[in-house]
């Protein structure tokens, strides 16, 4: 049962692509053991680790939610605790004379994570922290009454029944809605998922027995950096302080200059082994991205304050600065992402049309022809054997969707009248194809940028409202839109966890949609536990819920309409949604030798809206493989993907107990900042 080691994803051959090594590399073995069949790998103890994981990481994302609203990524952790757990369990019924009739299979504990990552999943795209909140009557007269456009017909309190029922209805849909690409995502496009490989190389190290020498050395290395990276994190966090403005991820290691326009390494093990993952075209386009945002648009439109949008504004409010960031940002991934899903359905319908399969040139990895070894190649249609076994029919997948859209559509205008049934339909009609960029740019670079995803749909419809109700109607299809791509984003994550750890891809969708399930129920639970023993969304309370603000005033300026947005905004957002139709078309037109130095739209989209400090860590993680490279080819091949998966892990189990820390009020003892020396 099971997998005997870990397995090497790409050939030697997909490795050497013309845009780097991906992210895929585990390790060689000398034997594959078939795996369970995919019924086998959901289990009772499997569902109840998951259901008390998921409660936890539920409170974690909650806790995080309300305070600085940033939420990481906690699929590592996830496949650690779920091991932890059963292993647990396991030994300590086995020293009572119970022996597991099961073994703990890599593929279960697969599924657990998976699991648990759909549980928490509702208590962040569910809005309990941005768009529900802000929506209550403590963020209204927190932005206050007399504030042009915020009326006090557009409140609607929490309310724990309410609550439940709509991220019932909105959380189900993204699972159904890109099932039938997930061949296209995973395998044909090779998009790295660097969390979700990095989880699978964890998972697979921790079931590794009677390897070959370099599984062993692979593991070895794993567990090195792992180690290296979480005790980095634990040394960083004594520094941190309390607020945002201490610590090493503060450090103006490029000079204060450069430092207000975010360019800094911020001395993150996640993102310099996202870097390690990553393909360099992937890493470079994000570097370019930042280099043309922070270093050349973004300064020059500063210097138009006071002409193209009033000097006096703050730093989120969309009618200065913060709309052409986010706003154009949005474009460059619409151009890029409608591209791509445009050219998958030419492509397909040529295939079918001509009964032949699907040949055709992806934007991410292009393969060269070459000799391999058989044992790798086995390994290789091993895999897909095993992801393509367990079909989930495209009709099922279809008929899922449309089933769960018709019932939202009855229903949520029942519970904000405003939103219209149509207005409904148009957010279900446009979400699968903005599920599809968001898990594409997702594969990418890690980012998830579901919250950006959901700001369409809120200015979108909040402008269609107008003053009657356009608030209350723009953030509840803000959140159908939100639920929808996070929640797509986060299955295809999975899916390359379970492609790499020989998981049925069945198995997945289907604990997917149990810890969604799950997760509809505890994640409004727990936030009424927050809600009933703390001031949520005050100022003198912890948990100040700073986002619920912004998402009010955000709704706000959309049924004010477009045209409140600053100037040259939507002309510049039509030049860039062109530049990246046109970077596409280059891509694809262009001679190889040429186009592989092209840069990625969706890439370069990202640091636009976040910043330019984590392109630098994703670049200083390139260029340590690049050399790596050149010093030793073959060592870089055998534990590249080790040492990034180690970088991101460590990291990443650290998120556990800083988030355990923080909620019972324990701060980091030392804050360290900086500031210019002053001449004498």
């Amino acid at each position: 049962m099971g997998i005997e080691s870990k397995t090497n994803s790409n050939s030697k051959d997909e490795q050497e692509s013309l845009h780097g090594t991906t992210g895929d590399s585990i390790t060689e073995t000398e034997t594959i053991i078939i795996p369970p069949e995919w019924e086998h790998q959901i289990t009772l103890r499997g569902l109840i680790v998951s259901g008390l994981l998921g409660t936890l990481f539920c409170i974690i994302t909650h806790k995080l939610n309300l305070t600085v609203g940033i939420i990481p990524s906690l699929n590592v952790a996830a496949g650690l605790l779920g091991f932890f757990f059963v292993k647990s369990i396991t030994t300590f019924l086995h020293n009572f004379g119970f022996d597991a009739h099961r073994p703990f299979t890599p593929q279960e504990n697969t599924v657990i994570q998976t699991c648990v990552v759909a549980c928490y999943g509702p208590a962040f795209s569910g809005g309990f922290g941005t768009y529900l909140l802000a929506m209550d009557e403590r963020t209204y007269n927190l932005i206050g009454p007399n504030y042009p456009g915020n009326q006090a017909e557009d409140v609607k309190n929490p309310g724990l029944l309410w609550m439940t029922g709509f991220v019932f209805l909105v959380s189900f849909l993204g699972i159904f809605s890109l099932v039938p690409l997930r061949k296209v995502m995973v395998m044909d496009y090779k998009l790295t998922y660097p969390s979700g490989t990095a989880t699978a190389m964890l998972i697979n190290s921790f079931h590794t027995t009677n390897g070959a020498e370099l599984a062993r050395k692979q593991v070895s290395c794993l567990g090195k950096y792992l180690s290296i990276s979480f005790a980095w994190s634990v040394f960083k966090w004594f520094f941190s302080g309390i607020g945002d403005s201490c610590g090493f991820n503060k450090f103006p290691s490029l000079g204060f200059t450069m430092f207000k326009n975010t360019f800094y390494f911020d001395f993150s093990p996640t993102y310099v082994g996202c870097g390690l993952i990553c393909p360099h075209i992937v890493n470079c386009s994000v570097l370019f991205g930042a280099i043309l945002s922070w270093g050349l648009l973004w300064p020059f439109i500063t210097t138009r304050a006071g002409d193209w949008y009033p000097a006096d504004l703050g730093n989120n409010d969309f009618k200065g600065l913060y709309g052409y960031k986010v706003f154009i940002a949005i474009s460059l991934i619409l151009g890029d992402g409608l591209y791509n899903l445009v050219k998958i359905i030419v492509i397909s319908i040529k295939a079918l049309w001509n009964n032949t399969t699907i040949q055709q040139d992806l934007p991410v990895i292009k393969e060269l022809v070459g000799s391999e070894a058989s044992k790798l190649q086995l390994e290789e249609q091993k895999r897909r054997e095993v992801f393509l076994k367990d079909t989930i029919p495209t009709w099922f997948a279809a008929s899922g969707y449309v089933s769960l859209a018709a019932i939202s559509i009855a229903t949520m205008p029942l519970m904000f009248p405003p939103l219209k049934w149509y207005l409904v339909l148009f957010c279900y009609a446009i979400a699968p194809a903005l599920a599809f960029c968001n898990s594409y740019g997702t594969g990418l670079t890690d980012w998830s940028l579901a919250s950006t995803y959901g700001k369409i749909g809120l200015f979108i419809i909040g402008s269609l409202v107008g003053n009657n109700g356009g608030v209350i109607a723009g953030l509840a299809g803000s959140g159908a839109m939100m639920s929808i791509v996070s929640t797509a984003a986060d299955l295809m994550q999975d899916f390359k966890t379970g492609y790499l750890t020989l998981s049925s891809a069945k198995s997945m969708f289907v604990s997917q949609l149990v810890g969604t399930a799950m997760g509809c129920i505890i994640a409004p639970l727990t936030f009424s536990m927050f809600w009933t023993a703390f001031q949520i969304g005050t100022p003198d309370s912890p948990y100040k819920a700073p986002f619920a603000v912004i998402y009010r005033e955000m709704a706000i300026l959309a049924v004010e309409g477009f045209s409140e947005l600053p100037k040259h905004c939507l002309v510049l957002c039509f030049g860039f949604f062109v530049v990246a139709l046109v970077l596409n078309l280059l891509r694809d037109w262009i001679p190889s030798k040429v186009s592989r130095f092209i840069p990625i739209p969706m890439a370069m989209a990202v640091p636009f809206y976040i910043g330019a400090y984590f392109a630098i860590d994703m670049f200083i993680g390139t260029v340590i493989l690049y050399v790596w490279q050149r010093a030793d080819k073959k060592e870089s091949e055998d534990y590249a993907g080790a040492v990034a998966s180690g970088l991101i892990c460590g990291d990443g189990i650290w998120t556990i107990p800083s988030s355990i820390l923080s909620i019972f009020k324990v701060n980091p003892p030392i804050c360290m900042s900086f500031a210019p020396s002053v001449s004498s």
